[in-house]
């Protein structure tokens, strides 16, 4: 596996989570407003957190791309986690052994353009380092401001999926600009 890479932004450090940066997106999510669009809250946080360390773990190891940490560069605080991931979601509709993308902003850095300034950085990362291929994302109906970023990053709409508890997710798909 190639070196692991840290991106910087204009206020931002991307980089690969560590170890223990499980318990820090533990945190993250444990604010309702932040976890409102990601799904049923699981019994127990912190373990729920350590697997999805490890499947993203997995996912730089084994595709050699996965979520950042996004950080402030001035204080070091989490900001969010940013970035693209390989994905299995179970439920086809071209969601299944693919890239995803994914955000979750921390709500204190929520409308400042930070997601947008983090995704930015990580697709063009992306797009310079994997070879060309589809990006997916699915975004629950109601979030708009995921909406929003999704279409200023390139991605559209082409279809939708709904669980049996009535929960309705979009889903995106961006491809590799041209030239």
């Amino acid at each position: 596996m190639t070196a692991l890479p840290r991106l910087e932004t204009a206020r931002l450090v991307l980089s690969v989570p560590r170890k223990d940066d499980y318990l820090r997106l533990r945190d993250l999510v444990a604010d309702p407003q932040v976890h409102r669009f990601l799904g049923p809250r699981p019994e127990d946080p912190t373990t729920d957190m350590f697997s999805r360390a490890l499947r993203a773990a997995g996912s730089w190891h084994l595709y050699g791309y996965g979520m950042f940490l996004a950080c402030d560069r001035q204080t070091g605080e989490l900001v969010g986690q940013v970035g693209m991931f390989h994905s299995l979601r179970g439920f086809g509709k071209g969601m299944d052994d693919v890239v995803e993308a994914g955000w979750i902003v921390a709500r204190p850095f929520w409308g400042k353009g930070y997601a947008r300034e983090a995704m930015e950085a990580s697709l063009e990362w992306f797009d310079r380092t994997q070879e060309p291929r589809r990006i997916a994302c699915m975004i629950e109906r109601g979030n708009e401001a995921s909406v929003r970023l999704a279409e200023r990053l390139g991605f559209a709409t082409y279809d939708e999926h709904q669980f049996d508890d009535g929960v309705v997710l979009d889903l995106y798909e961006r491809f590799k600009p041209v030239g």
